[in-house]
């Protein structure tokens, strides 16, 4: 086993306690709360038919929804807020309607003869409720609990683009990185934790059909003791925090070290980690307290720069442009990034610190053999075989304002267009699962992969130029400021295109190639 391979695993273990812990917390409190909603609805929903429709229909509805749409649309719903709460509320309502509808069930598939005698012998509705159809249902209540569960659990792995950590930031990362260690801990760790607790509460419902007070009372215990064990996994000793990385004790000063940490965010592929633990570590090096926010959503995450629940991330004069902004067309690096940078200040307060050097472009790619063969050196020689051709792009690009003006100034036209996880794109393109993708210029897979950029000469992309953004807050800190301004216009395109391909090539954890990265940088000022 190499020493990249056992570091890999350490810093994966290492980063457990606090994934468990945060995946726990979100988890059970979704399901306490959902239990708490659900069976008294489910009661009044086996009373009434009027109210059993809607409220199952609603119910219903909301678990149509795919998980991570239910997510992300929380955020804005609750005005940009990211973290615990949008995760929170999304999970309450997917773990609603297994427990709700298996209340109706069970107190429907009361006896009804057991209801006519309780009735017969003078007990009240409420009387027949608590102590007739309640406890010959509840078996069948936990049920539908024990199937919530490994639902909230499962979902709770896609809290981590709304910026709450779970288990999903290995999974996250993992396929970003092509770090196989972090997608299978982040898998196996989720199922194992659904597949306890499940268990568990099989338990129970098993113990309350067959009457069994002592197993019940051993299987809730046992239940509350692993419940409780995850819920205090951060306080386990472990050799790398995930939440607030404390200042070093020779830089920060009590007041410092009081302060409301500064929260560093990373959208989800290579490149965002290795910048993000670039800023976390000038900023902690500077007796600044750090929180971690990474793999979030790109228009999650400027949201909360704006709304104060991000401090400090990278993003591109591009992607501002055309996708926050909203602007049409294409003007030179200078001119978009002064724009870019003084409409985001006036609309919604976001400073930029000033550009890092380099530029992470869009590109069309494809393999170098293909495009010989066909003649291909420009767009221009793409768009006449286009229709033969299928295109993968990253979740969002053909979604992109710059995708549109790509097939109108070209005509382009392909046969398919196949949209994939930004990590899968390369190797679709290697495999010929694609001909063409749309790559980043400063991504090494590039050359790794022996694929070769396609020319843009009619300039359908805008420039990507990487420009550190502060909060409010942020930008109105002197230190903050102080500490990330020596890396304004220092990092070339080379210097970041080999950091990239340390991670997706090499397989150094990104805050490995950040610390190579920030050595660099050290050595030629």
């Amino acid at each position: 086993m190499n020493e990249a391979l056992v570091n890999n695993i350490a810093d994966r273990f290492a980063e457990l306690p606090a994934l468990l812990g945060g995946h726990m917390l979100l988890s059970i409190s979704a399901l306490a709360l959902g239990s708490l909603i659900s069976i008294p609805l489910g009661v009044l929903a086996a009373r009434s038919p009027r109210v059993r429709g809607p409220v199952l229909g609603v119910a219903s509805v909301a678990q149509t929804i795919p998980g991570l749409a239910l997510l992300a649309l929380m955020v804005p719903l609750l005005g940009g807020t990211i973290g615990f709460l949008p995760a929170f509320i999304a999970l309450v309502l997917y773990s609603l309607l297994p427990t709700l509808r298996n209340t109706v069930t069970g107190i429907h598939g009361v006896d009804p003869a057991l209801i006519e005698a309780a009735t017969g012998v003078g007990m009240t509705g409420p009387q027949v409720l608590w102590r007739v159809q309640l406890p010959i249902a509840l078996p069948v209540i936990v049920a539908g609990l024990r199937t919530a569960t490994v639902w909230v659990v499962g979902t709770a792995t896609l809290s981590t683009p709304v910026g709450e950590p779970s288990l999903g930031n290995y999974i996250f990362l993992g396929l970003q990185t092509r770090n196989h260690v972090a997608t299978i801990m982040g898998c196996v760790f989720a199922a194992l934790l659904a597949i306890v607790l499940d268990q568990l509460i099989g338990q129970v419902e098993k113990a309350l059909s067959e009457r069994q007070r002592g197993r019940l009372w051993a299987a809730s215990g046992v239940l509350a003791a692993v419940v409780g064990a995850a819920l205090l996994a951060p306080l386990w000793p472990s050799g790398q925090e995930l939440g607030p990385v404390a200042a070093r004790p020779d830089t920060a000063t009590v007041a410092e070290a009081e302060r409301e940490p500064i929260v560093v965010a990373s959208k989800s592929f290579t490149e965002q980690y290795i910048l993000a633990e670039l800023l976390a570590d000038r900023l902690t090096r500077s007796g600044i307290v750090v929180d971690r926010k990474p793999s979030m959503g790109s228009a999650v995450l400027f949201n909360a720069l704006s709304s104060g629940g991000v401090d400090v991330y990278v993003d591109y004069t591009g992607t501002l442009w055309a996708t926050v902004l909203k602007r049409e067309g294409s003007k030179d690096p200078l001119t978009t990034q002064i724009e870019t940078c003084s409409a985001i200040l006036e609309e919604h307060g976001v400073v930029c610190l000033g550009p890092l050097g380099f530029e992470n472009a869009y590109a069309l790619a494809m393999r170098g053999d293909a495009a010989k063969k066909a003649g291909i050196v420009s767009i221009v020689d793409l768009a006449v075989v286009a229709p033969t051709l299928k295109i993968g792009g990253d979740l969002e690009f053909f979604g992109r304002e710059e995708f549109t003006r790509l097939e109108s100034l070209y005509g382009l036209a392909f046969q398919q267009q196949v949209g994939m996880d930004a990590a899968l794109m390369y190797q679709a393109a290697e495999s010929g699962s694609v001909d063409v993708i749309s790559a980043y210029s400063t991504d090494g897979r590039i050359l790794a992969s022996g694929l070769v950029v396609i020319e843009d000469t009619r300039q359908a992309f805008p420039p990507y130029d990487a420009i550190v953004l502060l909060s409010p807050k942020a930008a109105a800190d002197r230190s903050v400021v102080k500490a990330l301004r020596p890396l304004v216009g220092s990092v070339t395109d080379d210097m970041m295109r080999r950091a990239n391909k340390r991670v997706d090539i090499d397989k150094l954890s990104p805050t490995a190639a950040a610390r190579e990265l920030d050595e660099k940088l050290s050595s030629v000022r």
